[in-house]
This record gives C-alpha cells, sequence and structure tokens, in this order.
C-alpha cells in the first residue's frame, strides 16, 4: 500500500493557468465527486496573455482551484511562450511526478492552435517516460525520489477539433465546469472591459464551449461531454463496459 500523502490518482498538466479548465475540469470534477484525488500543474504562469498579468492569473487559478475541489496545484513557471524541451524542464517536471506519483495523466492537445500547446504535450510525455528511469537521480526537499511512472496519459482537446478517443459523459458537471473557467475572469468576455479582445475574449466564446461539448456528448448520448486522444491501445475486461 502506498503510504505517500501527496499521492494523486489523476494530475492535469497544462500548458498555461485555464487550459485544464476549458478541456477538461469536467472530467477533473467528476473523479474528485467519485472519490478520487486530483491535481493540476501549471507549466507556466501564461504572463505572455494580452489579458491580465502574473499576479491576477494566480489569483484566478486559487479561485478555479477551490471550485473545482482539487487536491493539488503548482505552478513551475517555465516561461510563457518560450518553455523548451530540455533537460531542466523534463527535470523540473520529473520531480513533481515522483512527488505526487498520479496513475493517470491529462495532457495539452498534440496539436494545436497555441504552439505552445503541442510542445508542452511532448514534454509532458517524455517526462512521464524518463520519470520512470530509477538512474534518473532527482530530489525533493533534499531527499531522493523513489522513480515513478504515469500508466496512462490522455491528451485534452483544446481549439483544433480532433476525433476523441476516449470520450467523458460531463452533464451533471457542466454548471461547475463553466464556472471553474469564469474564475478566470480576465480572459474571457467582459462588458466594461478595456482589455484588447482576443480569440477566446469574444462574447460568443462561451457558444463554442458549450457547442464543443454537445458535439462531445452525442456519440454517447450525453448532453455534454469531454474528449480525450490516447497513446497506447485501451483494454477492457468487459465489452459491455464502453458505452
Amino acid at each position: 500500500m502506498n503510504q505517500n500523502p501527496n499521492k494523486l490518482d489523476i494530475l492535469a498538466i497544462a500548458a498555461h493557468p485555464d487550459d485544464a479548465e476549458l478541456a477538461c475540469s469536467g472530467t477533473i470534477i467528476k473523479h474528485i465527486k467519485q472519490g478520487y484525488k486530483v491535481g493540476i500543474l501549471d507549466l507556466t504562469e501564461g504572463e505572455l496573455g494580452t489579458r491580465g498579468n502574473r499576479q491576477l492569473r494566480y489569483e484566478e487559478a486559487n479561485k478555479s482551484s477551490q471550485i473545482l475541489g482539487i487536491h493539488f496545484r503548482h505552478n513551475l513557471n517555465l516561461g510563457d511562450g518560450f518553455f523548451e524541451i530540455n533537460s531542466d524542464s523534463l527535470m523540473r517536471i520529473i520531480e513533481i511526478l515522483r512527488f505526487t506519483q498520479p496513475e493517470i495523466i491529462l495532457a495539452n492537445a498534440p496539436s494545436d492552435r497555441h504552439p505552445d500547446h503541442g510542445r508542452a504535450s511532448e514534454l509532458t510525455t517524455r517526462a512521464c517516460f524518463l520519470s520512470g528511469l530509477p538512474k534518473i537521480v532527482s530530489h525533493w526537499n533534499n531527499q531522493e525520489q523513489t522513480a515513478h511512472r504515469p500508466k496512462n496519459i490522455y491528451h485534452y482537446i483544446q481549439d483544433r477539433n480532433l476525433n476523441p478517443d476516449i470520450i467523458v459523459d460531463i452533464t451533471d458537471e457542466y454548471a461547475t465546469k463553466i464556472e471553474s473557467i469564469k474564475a478566470f475572469s480576465s480572459q474571457f468576455f467582459s462588458p466594461n472591459s478595456k482589455e484588447p479582445i482576443t480569440p477566446i475574449s469574444t462574447q460568443d466564446f462561451f457558444h463554442f464551449i458549450e457547442a464543443r461539448a454537445r458535439e462531445f456528448g452525442r456519440p454517447i448520448g450525453a448532453t455534454y461531454a469531454e474528449g480525450f486522444k490516447v497513446e497506447k491501445g485501451i483494454g477492457v475486461n468487459d465489452l459491455f463496459s464502453i458505452n
């Protein structure tokens, strides 16, 4: 039995604060309701975003975390727009993976409009593999860490519409998902805002979120759903467990 009090069942890794909320927060909420421990690792502070600033993004992330009910959130501040897939960024993620020991990773889309998303996706996949190699030595609070490799990585779907391999019914979680997204109020539409308009701050952006959730839900008979891409085949013991 694992005695690590910091262990998570699921860790969502996101290039920017609000990536996880936009793409997979319904799935996060659903699993927390089922008793699983879930956390979010933000790779950057989103400091290059046209709207808002570093401090505000942290405040918004904290507010969203409370709405979601997550058990852990950390920001690596790897550098919005400029982080690279190198030994330093890989080791920073490995330290978190070994600290939280998640079984499942929810990662950025493999390809997307924002180049950070695809780069974060590859960075996450590589870090998850390397984290399982005992000869890679890492430390947390001056203690050598034990190697750990998550069992599965599921890539959430973001701006570009990718064909999902897994679809999660989030009908009962949808309202809370929207509330968690709106916690990042600096990034989205506000009638009194004097901030520049961006692709996600238009008045109709939340219609897009709803349309995407309805589109994913339709094939499984759900009102709202979230979709994921997988890296390996999915094994089941009972064909009737598949909707």
